[in-house]
């Protein structure tokens, strides 16, 4: 029986999604994204998932597009355009329940990240690279527009004029000049990534998850508002952690010298 192309594993509230297609440096072929897709809706609602980390089987985290599958498709010639597909696939459902979803995401970077793999890093919420890692927005050289929110992420994070070099050249980069554009959080060696990695993550499966849930969002909605919105949001996300069980926990903890046990409510 051969191995499914997304491993899932769940343990001590983290979840990991592996993309297991090594052969093809886990391209973002078959049906490996409708699987992410589902994997991703389950873990919202999984009180047993506080952290996800999301990983490449293999020597890359994540090639992009499956261009022998581009290949395949354009020798059949021009097929009629699914306008469904092309207005709302599933990549950009999967970019934005990562990015909607009230939990940490963390992509473990243990090798080539390549246009819509590079894309897939950047949609987490912070990204570890092994000091093997590279990156590259490869569209250009296949004659392609970014997808994956490339053109979204990348001047956010590093200014236009730097993504439009990334963007336009599909220059490579390693992992030490993406950490100087702080493309990552950290650079870790290559061997320990996954443990490096998980003990970054059980920070966060530790934490209080509505507070962690609500800063996200807090954090990210603000990138589209205005300061006096962005305050109003504060106040209102403040009062609903007030109001919860790990808060009184936390004060509780503080008080008595020891460290908090959140519990979720």
């Amino acid at each position: 029986m051969s191995e499914p192309i997304l491993k899932v594993e769940k343990a001590n509230k983290i979840l990991t999604l592996t993309l297991n297609r090594p052969e093809r440096l886990n391209a973002l072929g078959s049906n490996l994204r409708d699987l992410m897709l589902d994997e991703l809706a389950k873990a919202e609602h999984d009180e047993d998932v506080r952290t996800i980390v999301i990983t490449g089987a293999g020597r890359a985290f994540c090639s992009g597009g499956d261009v022998k599958e581009m290949n395949e498709r354009l020798a059949k010639g021009t097929r009629s355009v699914n306008w469904d597909q092309v207005l709302n696939p599933v990549r950009d459902i999967v970019v934005q329940q990562l990015r909607n979803i009230p939990k940490p995401v963390i992509a473990a970077i243990n090798g080539a990240a390549a246009g819509a793999g590079f894309n897939l890093a950047l949609a987490c919420d912070m990204r570890i690279a092994s000091d093997r890692a590279t990156f590259t927005q490869a569209f250009v050289k296949r004659g392609l527009h970014p997808d994956w929110g490339g053109t979204y992420f990348l001047p956010r994070m590093v200014g236009t004029a730097k993504a439009c070099e990334l963007i336009f050249t599909g220059d490579i980069i390693n992992a030490e000049q993406a950490f100087g554009m702080n493309l990552v959080n950290r650079i870790v060696p290559h061997d320990s990534l996954m443990q490096e990695t998980y003990a970054f993550a059980k920070r966060f499966a530790d934490g209080p998850p509505v507070a962690i849930g609500m800063a996200k969002r807090g954090i990210y909605s603000s990138l589209d508002r205005d300061i006096k919105s962005a305050l109003e949001y504060e106040s209102f996300a403040q009062r609903v952690c007030q109001a919860t069980e790990d808060h009184k926990e936390g004060v509780r903890a503080f008080v008595e010298k020891r460290p908090p046990v959140f519990s979720g409510r």
